[in-house]
């Protein structure tokens, strides 16, 4: 992969050469392994210029608004394929087959119900606890159920616990909304469809039939699909550094929830709608969008341009036409979502957000979706862990194969004082 080398120079003396690696597509990388030895480390608060790992499964372009996994392109993956699929294709590299999606179909469908002392745990919870609170709970402790088979070093034994965390996270998910609402928790069923089990899980209820709508299932699917895999952030970081330790998966999928949980990570969603809540009325619309463009005001819109797409976010094009398909097809009448909408109209029309690509995103459209189908918005964060937990434990299988890793430690540019003397409490 080093096709070149970069020299580095320290007050006209030459400290270290360098090897540049190239990848398949994105940014050249400088690997600084050897730094340390010259007696120097390199200082990047954020990993804004750091490649912390390599990776062949999700690869992003800001700048020209590209999103691929395993070279799939997202609009491609979210038109024709179902979040299993994408699933799949995460955890193995390629498609399948129809006789493998049909398989893996399978093991997941048989991978859904929990253990009855699970389903206990929830009671050491208070009624009012957050649902991130409670799955990032639960999640860890699935470890203690599958203690004889928690061997990373075996292959077999890393997908297995992939295929139970993907199965067992929407009906852990559901348990949570459903001890926050003081309902009975309902079981999975086997003949329905993921998306379908989901919503099935969240809002049926045993005293009449529950029959899922195929729009809101659609839509279901859809976001779980856009949110499965976004690369190197935060979330992705913690479980990959978690898992370098040895920890078990469980343990680092907890890990990861628990990162996912911040306001500027998993939050995103969530904060749009408390936007929306804030400004109420359509008629006040116009007012919030001044206060957006005054400098000196502290509102801000939640949902608009992007941290790391710098044109346009690829995953919003596709959830836009989803979003307009569940708001016309249920007709949903909801103050907040005629907010939203006229907020999407002056985005997309202004030139104020035109020229700053203040473009609404996908959490802006996700957010108006899981409202719109009556999810509560402390369930946001909670839908974004499981749609993104077949992202981390493919990142977490794809470390634990790749031969030589240690386990991470990042170095720091350290400021406090030194060489300090200690004296003695009897001695004061």
């Amino acid at each position: 992969m080093a096709e070149s080398k970069a020299s580095l120079s320290i007050n006209g003396k030459e400290v270290a050469e360098l090897p540049i690696l190239k990848g398949t597509a994105g940014n050249d990388v400088i690997d600084i392994r050897t730094l340390g030895a010259s007696g120097y480390f390199t200082y990047d608060p954020g990993f804004l210029a750091t490649a912390s790992c390599e990776s062949s499964i999700t690869f992003i372009d800001g700048g020209k608004g590209v999103l691929q996994h395993r070279g799939y392109p997202i609009a491609n993956l979210a038109q024709d394929a179902d979040y299993l699929e994408v699933c799949y294709i995460l955890l193995n590299g390629t498609a399948p087959s129809k006789a493998e999606y049909e398989e893996f179909v399978n093991v997941i469908t048989n991978h859904t119900l929990v253990h009855e002392k699970l389903v206990q745990f929830f009671q050491g919870f208070l009624p009012d606890a957050h649902p991130m609170a409670m799955l990032c709970g639960v999640v860890g402790a699935l470890s203690s159920f599958y203690h004889d088979d928690l061997d990373i070093t075996d292959p077999e034994q890393r997908m297995r616990s992939a295929h139970r965390l993907i199965a067992k996270l929407p009906t852990i998910a559901a348990m949570a909304y459903k001890y926050n609402v003081g309902q009975p928790f309902v079981y999975p069923r086997n003949d329905l469809t993921y998306a379908e089990n989901f919503l099935h899980m969240m809002f049926s209820v045993p005293a009449e039939e529950y029959k899922v709508n195929p729009i809101a299932a659609k839509a279901m699917d859809r976001i779980f699909t856009l949110h499965a895999d976004h690369e190197q952030n935060a979330s992705t970081s913690t479980v990959r550094l978690a898992g370098s330790s040895g920890a078990n998966p469980y343990a680092c999928i907890a890990a990861g929830i628990a990162s996912l949980w911040g306001p500027a990570h998993g939050g995103a969603n969530e904060a749009c709608l408390t936007m929306l809540e804030e400004i109420g009325d359509v008629s006040r619309v116009d007012e919030y969008v001044l206060k957006a463009k005054d400098k000196d005001d502290s509102f801000r819109l939640m949902g608009f341009g992007h941290r790391v797409y710098k044109n346009f976010d690829p995953r919003a094009t596709v959830m836009r036409e989803t979003c307009h398909e569940v708001l016309s097809e249920l007709g949903i009448q909801d103050p907040l979502l005629d907010v939203a909408m006229a907020l999407e109209k002056v985005a997309l029309e202004d030139s104020y957000f035109i020229e700053r690509k203040l473009y609404p995103n996908v959490d802006f459209y996700s957010g108006i979706i899981l409202k719109a189908l009556g999810i509560p918005s402390s369930m946001f964060t909670v839908i974004f862990a499981m749609s993104r937990t077949v992202g981390w434990i493919s990142h977490w299988e794809e470390m634990l194969s790749q031969p030589g890793q240690k386990i991470g430690r990042p170095r720091q540019l350290y400021t406090g004082e030194v060489d300090k003397t200690f004296v003695p409490l009897s001695d004061k």
